[in-house]
């Protein structure tokens, strides 16, 4: 261990690679402390087996209302202490009946019985953007619409308003927006679902909010949860869709690979996932006892980040982990976090992105980037890592 002040976060100087400095953080000091924006001091953790074994210890908290809690985005805290917890804001006992009661909703079956669905979705997307001028921005066009209305399908959200919405998670997650417009578009977008699921109560649907609507009599508790799942059902997928398809058309070899086996499609997505790790931070914990991490004592009250970036990339676990390998089919990354918080969306992220792979690159064969790669814009600025714009031709 080291009392080294490295301050998070730290800005990626290669689209394919974690940052340096959390590269020698594992390499030198994989228990460490490191400095947040709001001058915090909290322990990093950059090793796959600490990250995991955290992420899986109930003596370490959820709760973002916890004054100690390591947050990178100001005012976080304030929010959190203003409105009823989601699922990732709570600790047992209240977590496990909370999942359960909507995890049924994202089983593999139930997932399956959608993929017509977003196969036609898929189709009609690249349908529009084929008719349309060239180049096209894959963002705009593809990578963010589909995820979108997906999430829109299955929550019951009219999709009609994902500008609205839209908007205002691209503030949440942009780490340079001001704190109080943070505050202000959570508001916002609080407001509207709160009105939704309003209606809802009269007007119920065949959708997710309208069925857990039976299931909890706590308005608020709703809110929050729609909240979570519109925001996270969107943004990480749409991200992944754009990184993916740049990667893919750089490495020709890799894109060969799922052409002539599209069967073979999942384990790429899984490894494009380990390989972007587009959450770096494999979320935060509070230590509510004293515990031993990697052999450093971490003690009550003192908060706990996992960067998940180096995490995906430990050679202890992962062979040669710098090279992009789509026959990898590593599922034991952490780019869907671990434990009884692990993503609860992450089934229908790999079957919307597996159909988007296949069918896209089936579809347009001669897909090809409109400007080089160095010339794009990577969202450098987000908790969310991604691309602003994928401009494309054929």
């Amino acid at each position: 261990m080291t009392a080294a002040a490295t301050e998070l976060p730290i800005t990626r100087s290669c689209p394919y690679a974690p940052p340096a400095e959390h590269r020698r953080l594992r390499e030198e000091a994989p228990v460490s402390k490191v400095t947040l924006p709001s001058g915090a001091q909290v322990w990093a953790l950059t090793r796959h087996e600490d990250v995991r074994a955290v992420l899986n210890d109930p003596r370490f908290s959820s709760d973002r209302a916890n004054p100690n809690f390591p947050l990178l985005l100001l005012g976080g805290q304030r929010r959190a202490i203003r409105f009823r917890p989601s699922l990732i804001s709570m600790d047992p006992p209240e977590h496990g009946p909370a999942r359960r009661a909507v995890v049924g909703e994202f089983t593999v079956k139930r997932m399956a019985a959608l993929r017509p669905r977003i196969q036609e979705i898929v189709d009609q997307h690249i349908d529009a953007m084929l008719a349309g001028p060239r180049p096209a921005d894959l963002v705009q066009a593809l990578s963010l619409p589909v995820p979108s209305l997906v999430i829109c399908e299955l929550l019951g959200v009219p999709y009609a308003d994902h500008d609205f919405f839209q908007t205002r998670s691209a503030k949440l997650l942009r780490r340079t927006t001001p704190a109080e417009e943070r505050i202000a578009a959570v508001d916002e977008l609080r407001s509207y679902l709160d009105e939704l699921i309003t209606r809802k109560e009269t007007e119920p649907g065949e959708d997710l909010l309208s069925r857990q609507l039976d299931k909890s009599e706590d308005r608020e508790e709703l809110v929050s949860l729609a909240f979570l799942l519109l925001i996270a059902g969107h943004e990480t997928t749409a991200n992944m869709i754009s990184l993916g398809t740049m990667s893919l058309l750089e490495y020709p070899e890799a894109l060969a690979t799922i052409r002539e086996d599209p069967a073979r499609t999942p384990h790429a997505v899984e490894e494009l996932l380990r390989y972007f790790t587009i959450a770096e931070f494999a979320t935060a914990r509070v230590a509510t006892e004293d515990v031993e991490v990697g052999g450093v004592l971490i003690r009550k009250g003192e908060g706990v980040i996992g960067l998940g970036n180096t995490a995906n990339r430990d050679p202890e676990v992962f062979a040669n982990p710098d090279e992009l390998d789509v026959t990898r089919g590593a599922r034991h990354h952490v780019a869907f976090g671990f434990g009884p918080h692990q993503c609860l969306g992450q089934n229908l992220a790999r079957m919307e992105l597996e159909i988007v792979f296949n069918t896209l690159f089936r579809r347009i064969p001669g897909l090809a980037l409109a400007v080089p790669s160095e010339q794009l814009s990577f969202k450098d600025d987000a908790n969310v890592y991604g691309l602003y714009e994928l401009p494309v031709t054929w």
